[in-house]
């Protein structure tokens, strides 16, 4: 890779002879086994992309960022360097024209059994020569594994100008004799797969080059791991969709399935294309994921079904297609329905822990029909509520397109239905330092208020909103580098199942990290003293859940009121006796009772919004 020897380093001796008893042995294990131990899927990946280039121009660096990606995205990989290579397996090659090509010769070997393992193979070398490079190329092709060819371009001037190792100085002083570029050759390939580095592109677009490639070939996943689709009726089919729609049997569905209908049709829930079908119901409440076609496992911990009453049921079975419609308005045409049973017993107990009424969530669910009818969406229009905050309510797609707006080069999303208070900005701005400690130069948090259905002691969603808009007026969390929008999914109330729904929603609006602490979607047991789930089961279970690769978790740390500093600090359990914890409870009985939270708990502005609120409350 590069002239880290002289060129006095020659193999000695007689050409060694070739062997010739000898019989390539087919393997028992097919590439399609070893795909669907190693992938996110069941699809093959193994190939090689070979990085060619001056000394200097990037190859490696290239190779390693593009190897951080695919790890990022859950794929085999792994980076050949050329001086790693030169230090073990080549260390007895010089840099004679023979040599370089041995060396070439060898690790196109090494390259190929990566490749054949189901492993895509970084390989970067300088290889000046278009027959050696070839010769790789054909390797594989002979054994029908993918090679291709990224010429990282970076000009002469440019590498000179960096000479990290001073080899361009030997080089022009003559204390280097052949060096690639100076007095040795360097033939540029004639049509490369990928070609960066010529435009002094940064690293993460040549990355992106790399990684765009690999999407089209079919050999990277997409950067969201499965496809968000919406499920809006195009434009120009809108007219005819409205008219079908209003010749359809008709089936009326509450706020709680409106709100479900938005969180589909929006993508938060994709690869699901409309309510669950049966099989869908049951992988979800078994496996907490759904398997594609493809084979490919998709996280979903919870069932989002549509239900149907027994004579609902009987008039609608048989039907072609259905309207939906909410408060007399034809909102969507669900296709193919499929009517199966809600077994509510099992679904609470396999959901929730529990199947009792005193849960809020479940006491809704008992309430409605005895069954649920699945199906593809058609949905006729975007989903407005009209209520002020619609301006909140990003889509997925609305809000990738905000993140690369704002050059993110990393969004950490974290979920709330409290109002933010001085806890919360303190992790959430360590989350941030911790993200650039590890190379991101422009983080950006999604932060993420749920805006569905809550309990009702809950602080109600439009009094959440105008608190966390004063926290960013106010700069307790920097307003440019913070996405406020709000989740239309409405609460359950599941703990550790629901937490990686959360999660899982997030990634699909483009999340790369997503923040958890104790008690994720957690509350008390309807009929025992004590909570329904363990506070830190949350945190474990999402570490560990299927489906959500390409997803970082960022485990909090916990946040309390110090009270000798005067502000919200992380616990120290060593000195606990200095530390007070405010709990969501005891915050709403302050702001009931006319009580003023320790200086330094949340910012002044906010705490007005949220006593007002229970102060009105308390007056009515």
């Amino acid at each position: 890779h590069t002239h880290t020897h002289t060129l006095t380093f020659r193999r000695t001796g007689s050409k060694p002879k070739m062997a010739t008893n000898i019989r390539a042995e087919e393997h028992k294990v097919t590439r399609s086994n070893r795909a669907e131990i190693l992938g996110v899927d069941v699809k093959f990946r193994g190939c090689t992309m070979w990085f060619t280039g001056l000394s200097g121009a990037g190859k490696t660096t290239l190779s390693f960022a593009v190897e951080a990606e695919l790890c990022r995205r859950g794929v085999p990989c792994y980076g050949l360097d050329g001086d790693n290579m030169r230090g073990g397996l080549n260390k007895n090659l010089g840099f004679a024209p023979e040599d370089r090509a041995e060396n070439i010769r060898r690790v196109g070997e090494v390259a190929k059994l990566f490749a054949d393992g189901g492993i895509v193979a970084l390989a970067s070398f300088i290889s000046p020569f278009r027959a050696d490079r070839d010769n790789v190329r054909k390797l594989h092709e002979e054994n029908g594994l993918p090679f291709y060819e990224c010429y990282v371009a970076t000009p002469l001037e440019v590498c000179e100008s960096r000479d990290p190792k001073g080899l361009y100085k030997k080089a022009r002083a003559g204390i280097i004799k052949g060096f690639t570029g100076i007095d040795g050759a360097y033939e540029a390939p004639e049509s490369p797969d990928v070609s960066v580095g010529a435009n002094n592109e940064s690293i993460d677009e040549c990355v992106k080059a790399v990684c765009d490639f690999l999407e089209a070939k079919g050999i990277l996943p997409s950067s969201s791991s499965c496809e968000v689709t919406e499920l809006f009726v195009p434009a120009d089919q809108v007219e005819a969709k409205t008219a079908e729609a209003a010749s359809l049997p008709k089936l009326n569905m509450d706020k709680l399935s409106m709100q479900w209908l938005q969180v589909l049709a929006e993508g938060w829930a994709a690869p699901l294309k409309g309510f669950m079908r049966e099989e869908e119901f049951l992988q979800t409440l078994h496996f907490n994921s759904l398997t594609g076609a493809d084979g490919k496992v998709e996280n979903q911990s919870v069932v989002i079904a549509l239900p149907a009453t027994t004579e609902e049921k009987a008039a609608m079975e048989s039907a072609e297609a259905i309207t939906l419609v909410y408060e007399g308005k034809d909102i969507a045409i669900l296709r193919k329905p499929e009517f199966y049973e809600a077994r509510k017993e099992e679904r609470c107990s396999r959901q929730w822990g529990v199947h009792h009424e005193g849960h809020p969530h479940i006491a809704m669910l008992l309430k409605h029909g005895d069954w649920l009818v699945g199906g593809d969406l058609e949905v006729l229009a975007p989903i407005k509520w009209n209520d002020g905050l619609d301006k909140y309510r990003l889509t997925p797609a609305q809000l990738k397109s905000e993140f690369k707006k704002r050059n993110a080069d990393a969004v950490y999303a974290f979920q709330l239905r409290n109002p933010v208070h001085n806890g919360h900005a303190l992790l959430m701005q360590d989350c941030r330092e911790k993200l650039i400690e590890k190379g991101y130069k422009n983080p950006v948090l999604l932060l993420h208020p749920l805006g569905g259905w809550t309990k009702n002691d809950d602080v109600p969603l439009p009094v959440r909103m105008q608190q966390h808009d004063a926290v960013l007026s106010d700069g307790v969390l920097p307003p440019e580098s913070t996405v406020l929008a709000i989740f239309p999914s409405p609460m359950l109330y599941a703990g550790p199942t629901e937490v990686q729904w959360h999660a899982k929603a997030r990634k699909n609006a483009g999340a790369n990290y997503y923040i958890v602490g104790r008690d994720p979607a957690g509350m008390k047991h309807p009929f025992r003293d004590e909570d329904l789930f363990s506070m830190w089961h949350g945190k474990a279970v999402l570490q560990m859940a299927p489906g959500l690769k390409g997803l970082e978790i960022l485990p909090f740390r916990v946040a309390a009121y110090n009270k000798v500093k005067g502000k919200m600090d992380f616990f120290d359990p060593s000195k606990k006796e200095d530390y007070l914890f405010i709990s969501g409870s005891k915050m709403r009985k302050l702001a009931r009772d006319g009580e003023e939270p320790p200086s330094g708990f949340m910012c002044p502005s906010g705490w007005k919004i949220v006593s007002s609120h229970y102060q009105s409350l308390a007056q009515q």
